[in-house]
């Protein structure tokens, strides 16, 4: 279920956390002695490592820890003494899917696909195995699929780019094989992302372009990047200046690509943090400076 945005501002929301260890048991065990709403009828004995069990594997959910139990009561025929004794493996049996499962599409999911993207930028490669085996738990490909390649853009990006590309591979085998074994490309996808060196500096850029256009932050294309292919784009002076870069020594010449009105604009700032970028980052500097010095008629390249 989704609330549109709209209406979600006007309300008031109330957070709901996970029961406390201590809080599960306690309903467990009125549970198990309830004989009008809970299974205080039936003869059981829920083993202590059981019941812990039960606690650890439904996370908080309440619900999912009567449900596991209910089930596990009711599936497992008495022994010689007449009670019906729960153990470690019947209770693992019966919340084999967990609470993680059952919340694929609320909050706490949601919050586990935030953790898993922060752990790789934070190069916890640890953590970002643990978020990764929860959502592996719940069974969601498509979500882990989305995420792993917007991490590897957004946070790795110019500092890897053969990591990013191995990224997007190991997404795309993961899709063909499915589970279990989308599991390993995956998890190797996941470790090299923590371990590599990141840069945020791609979604920056952009959204500063982005934000500048925003804000009517644009203006005329010049008229020597117009197109000149139809007639009379000559009498309007479209393209009739434009230099084409492979004319000249190393394929480039300085001209004015920007509108007038924005022709300083500056959207990208490198990164030092790997050497990809760090390499980019020379030749962006170099450009930048070679184009403004020559705009400013502070010298003239030979054709």
């Amino acid at each position: 279920i989704s609330i549109n945005p709209a209406i979600r501002s006007r309300t008031q929301i109330f957070p709901v956390y996970s029961l406390s260890t201590d809080e599960m048991k306690t309903a467990i065990q009125r549970a198990l002695v309830d004989k009008e709403r809970g299974l205080g009828n039936l003869p059981l004995v829920l083993e202590e490592n059981a019941e812990d069990q039960l606690v650890a594997a439904t996370n908080g959910d309440l619900r999912s820890a009567l449900n596991g139990l209910e089930l596990a009561a009711k599936s497992t025929d008495p022994s010689e003494d007449g009670k019906i004794h729960l153990t470690l493996p019947i209770i693992e049996e019966s919340v084999q899917k967990k609470a993680l499962s059952a919340d694929k599409d609320g909050d706490a999911h949601y919050d586990v696909i935030s953790a898993f993207q922060k752990s790789i930028r934070g190069s916890d490669t640890d953590a970002a195995l643990h978020y990764l085996a929860r959502l592996i738990e719940a069974g969601d490909l498509p979500i882990i699929a989305r995420r792993l390649m917007v991490t590897a853009y957004e946070d790795i990006g110019l500092a890897n780019m053969p990591a990013v590309q191995r990224a997007v591979t190991a997404v795309q085998t993961a899709e063909r094989v499915g589970f279990p074994e989308a599991r390993i490309p995956l998890a190797d996808a996941v470790i090299e992302l923590c371990l590599s060196p990141k840069s945020n500096s791609g979604i920056n850029a952009i959204d500063e372009a982005l934000a500048q256009v925003r804000q009517g932050g644009f203006g005329d294309v010049p008229a020597h990047l117009k197109d000149a292919h139809y007639k009379g784009a000559a009498k309007l002076g479209h393209g009739l200046d434009y230099d084409y870069p492979h004319d000249y020594p190393q394929d480039w010449v300085a001209q004015q690509y920007l509108p007038d009105r924005i022709k300083d604009a500056q959207y990208y700032q490198p990164k030092n943090n790997g050497r990809f970028e760090a390499s980019l980052g020379r030749q962006y500097w170099q450009l930048r400076k070679a184009q403004q010095h020559t705009l400013r008629g502070k010298y003239h390249p030979s054709k």
